[in-house]
């Protein structure tokens, strides 16, 4: 299934701990694939360097005992109404974290032609 996307769009960005789990498999990888059971246009990883959340502690890749638990932001991107439609998942899975929804103007949105992929 081809999905399209252009014009107004939501962003949702969820910051967690690269740590953090669901059922014993990654959170960022369960938020991953619910988004993609669920048809949403696009979902994708990013790891941060460093960072601190409601905890005060900061997290970086400079100090060996705290690199295991990077900050992790997912971010999602499609209708307001599939975003929304979303969140529910959002609220079951994520126990300490942040979620923030923004607006935003889809320019491009295209798949890869020929089915290769890098």
């Amino acid at each position: 299934m081809t999905t399209r996307l252009s014009g107004t769009a939501l962003r949702a960005t969820i910051l967690i701990g690269e740590s953090d789990v669901w059922h014993h498999k990654p959170l960022y990888t369960e938020i991953v694939h619910r988004a993609h059971k669920e048809g949403l246009a696009g979902a994708s990883v990013f790891r941060g360097i460093e960072g601190f959340g409601a905890s005060s502690l900061i997290h970086t890749s400079r100090l060996l005992s705290l690199s295991e638990d990077l900050p992790v932001a997912v971010v999602i991107v499609d209708t307001e109404e599939k975003v929304r439609a979303f969140l529910p998942h959002l609220d079951e899975l994520i126990g300490g974290g942040l979620v923030t929804l923004d607006r935003c103007e889809v320019v491009t949105y295209a798949g890869r032609s020929g089915g290769g992929g890098s």
